[in-house]
């Protein structure tokens, strides 16, 4: 089933919530190997719902921005807080 772009964005906050607080717990228990799989887990579908967010929608962070074009294309689409955008 194809996700709409609000709940593609919402998966994305979901796992980078994981990702964020798995990073800090590994910065008080940086040998707890069972967080460290778990934070490596989640980031890998952090990265991978990040990149199918920018290519249904436009980057939501300067890493996903890889559009190989002549402009630069990280303004020219809404902001995921927009209802449009005027490019």
């Amino acid at each position: 089933m194809k996700q709409n772009q609000q709940q593609m964005l919402n998966y994305v906050n979901s796992v980078s919530f994981a990702v964020t607080e798995a990073n800090l717990y590994l910065d008080t228990h940086p040998c707890d190997q069972e967080a460290l799989d778990y934070f490596r887990h989640y980031n890998k579908l952090r990265g991978k719902a990040l990149k199918e967010y920018a290519d249904a929608y436009g980057p939501l962070t300067l890493d996903t921005n890889s559009n190989c074009s002549d402009t630069w294309e990280w303004v020219q689409n809404p902001w995921p807080w927009q209802t449009g955008g005027d490019c």
